[in-house]
């Protein structure tokens, strides 16, 4: 999920899911336009203006269930969303910029069920800051 290249990726795979236009990666960061690339996208069929690209054909979990690599989303709320319902998400990364706008859609919508995670890394990354949480086992009485 990404709002400025906020990322959350699937422990076990490795290809990236992309939302169109935001395929701007510094070399070095996220594997950047070298690494296979399935494009999530409710319109778009053309993906030849980035490098390994295909548009996802079928249902969007099938694919990441059938994925023998990490899965990084960059960029789309309602890919993590429907990843969390199907519970395929291990770990998240997020980099969090210090602005604050105070609207938009959260991350864990209100009423969802909890998400058990651990803090496993932050760092300051120039303005932003990148945490890494793992998914945990629910603790007993919460």
């Amino acid at each position: 999920m990404s709002i400025e290249r906020k990322d959350i990726h699937r422990e076990r795979h490795r290809h990236r899911l992309h939302h169109p236009g935001r395929d701007r990666v510094r070399p070095g960061r996220l594997h950047g336009h070298a690494a296979p690339k399935l494009v999530a996208s409710r319109t778009l069929t053309d993906t030849s203006a980035w490098a390994n690209s295909e548009v996802i054909d079928g249902d969007l979990t099938d694919v990441v269930k059938r994925e023998r690599r990490d899965v990084i989303v960059t960029g789309s709320l309602s890919v993590v969303r429907a990843l969390m319902a199907a519970d395929l998400i291990d770990a998240y990364r997020l980099l969090t910029f210090p602005t604050i706008l105070g609207t938009g859609e959260r991350l864990f919508p209100a009423g969802a069920a909890p998400a058990h995670l651990e803090c496993t890394s932050a760092e300051q990354i120039g303005a932003a800051v990148l945490t890494r949480y793992e998914r945990t086992a629910p603790v007993s009485g919460r």
